[in-house]
């Protein structure tokens, strides 16, 4: 079992671990939260938040419903924002496990155990890292998402407290030290240009798309 790996992490690797899991909570709390006060039924974000597990989708899915948008336009709408979930898959074809576990594994995919399994030295420490960090997500994003459902009866506005910057925030503090290497600073610089430049022409979810291209960008 994966479980017997988790001691092969070091300790920083698993308090960070444990922190953008309490932060994945938070943001489930405002996501919640928004739902409720959107109007939706209790079993909407609960729903979309144990089987779908995309937070970007489910954000992007309820404030299109909410804007009369049609749903299934705001399918689509979220498919494309998680289309990242294939390089991903790639990136992670060995540590998402084998037959019917793999299935789980590709079910837990998400940034943030992306981003954990491949920064570790090891192939132990790797898989351990990506299924501690997918496993605590999933359990955690419908915890927080219940709880925001709830909440969002008496705190309706969420973003006047600031829960939406949280989660931005740690991941652009887990990203900061791989900038120290020149082209992955000049990739992602690129790719961060190319976002906000086309942040006025476009659907909200797609800029992050276009900022796939920066990978291209090869240094002198």
């Amino acid at each position: 079992m994966i479980a017997r790996h988790f001691p092969s992490l070091s300790a920083d690797t698993r308090k960070a671990i444990y922190l953008i899991c309490l932060a994945v909570g938070v943001v489930g709390i405002s996501y919640g939260s928004l739902a409720t006060a959107y109007g939706f039924p209790l079993w909407v974000p609960l729903f979309s938040s144990l089987f779908v597990l995309a937070g970007a989708s489910e954000f992007m899915f309820i404030a299109i419903i909410a804007g009369g948008g049609n749903p299934l336009a705001a399918a689509v709408a979220g498919l494309l924002v998680n289309a990242r979930h294939f390089p991903f898959g790639i990136a992670v074809r060995d540590l998402v496990g084998s037959r019917l576990s793999s299935l789980l594994g590709c079910h837990i995919m998400n940034d943030e155990s992306v981003v954990f399994g491949l920064s570790q030295s090891s192939a132990q420490q790797r898989k351990a890292a990506f299924w501690l960090c997918g496993l605590g997500v999933a359990f955690v994003w419908p915890m927080g998402a219940l709880l925001g459902s709830v909440m969002g009866k008496f705190l309706p506005n969420t973003q006047a407290i600031g829960l939406d910057a949280v989660f931005p925030a740690i991941i652009l503090t887990l990203v900061l030290p791989a900038l120290k290497s020149r082209i992955t600073l000049t990739r992602a610089s690129c790719g961060a240009a190319l976002s906000l430049l086309t942040v006025p022409f476009t659907p909200v979810g797609l800029p992050v798309l276009f900022s796939l291209a920066g990978l291209l960008a090869r240094r002198k």
